[in-house]
């Protein structure tokens, strides 16, 4: 069906990181379409597409590993005191290239929206290759966490749903400015972590630190208050996606936006497990 477009003025108080890289560049839309708009099925539709391209790169990663089980050890790292990762030189060579191919598309989905049926498929397919290692490579013995992370990630995002749908909280000028400080705040630590290893005086300091479980762990939990926080930006987005009347190609951005975060706050959630798991004495 033809679409006609209309062209509205800028709404300027959506553009100060409203949301994630992706779902951002939707609060610069200016096309309206009176047919064939974008809808909450054909979002929801899209999602679902984008996670189960996920669980295929995950399947993906497994018959790699079951392919390569007979190569020789390449190298070997201990990852939280815990975790070994053995790795062959084929398995190593094949995650980094799944990495900086998941890393190109991502780019180019932020910067080319109407590339994302395309780049984030692949996209989609490197984070389940990714996860699927960290989860059946890196967590030998506790693959478990994996479930446990999955578990966690459904509740974040329920909670989060809940609470813009209820009202409670939405995306307004004040969340977003708290939003902001958070962001800055963390960027602003991780800088002055990087200045510090650089200074030979404060280089043993910092190293102390990044070797203090405890922080780490804090810092990755405020990480995570980030990442669930975004997610209410993503509802506001779609929101207006669709009541603001997008062309329904727009449908593609919103869902691989949403998706990203999702990823994101799942990794997140792995990560802390893993430390959890990783660095208790029993």
């Amino acid at each position: 069906m033809s679409q006609t477009l209309t062209r509205q003025p800028r709404n300027s108080n959506r553009t100060l990181l409203h949301s994630n890289p992706v779902l951002s560049r939707l609060s610069r839309v200016e096309e309206r379409a009176t047919t064939d708009a974008a809808t909450y099925g054909g979002i929801a539709s899209k999602t679902t597409y984008f996670l189960l391209v996920t669980l295929a790169g995950m399947l993906g990663q497994l018959l790699v590993k079951a392919a390569l089980a007979s190569e020789p050890v390449w190298q070997s790292f201990t990852i939280y005191k815990r975790f070994t990762l053995s790795l062959s030189k084929t398995e190593g060579v094949i995650l980094l290239a799944v990495l900086a191919v998941g890393f190109i598309c991502q780019l180019a989905a932020i910067f080319g929206r109407r590339t994302i049926p395309v780049t984030g498929t692949v996209y989609s397919a490197s984070q389940g290759y990714l996860i699927s290692f960290l989860v059946f490579k890196v967590l030998n013995g506790y693959e478990h966490l994996g479930l446990e992370a999955l578990l966690l990630t459904v509740a974040v995002v329920l909670a989060m749903s809940w609470l813009y749908t209820s009202g409670l909280v939405r995306g307004g000028k004040k969340f977003r400015a708290v939003l902001l400080a958070l962001i800055l705040g963390s960027v602003g630590v991780g800088l002055l972590g990087f200045v510090g290893s650089l200074i030979p005086a404060t280089r043993p300091y910092v190293q102390a630190m990044m070797q203090n479980a405890g922080l780490c762990i804090a810092l990755d939990v405020i990480g995570l208050v980030i990442a669930a926080l975004f997610l209410i930006s993503d509802f506001s987005l779609i929101d207006t996606c669709v009541q603001e009347g997008y062309p329904k190609q727009y449908e593609w951005a919103a869902a691989f936006g949403l998706v990203f975060t999702v990823i994101w706050i799942y990794l997140k959630i792995l990560d802390l497990l893993m430390q959890f798991a990783g660095n208790k004495d029993n």
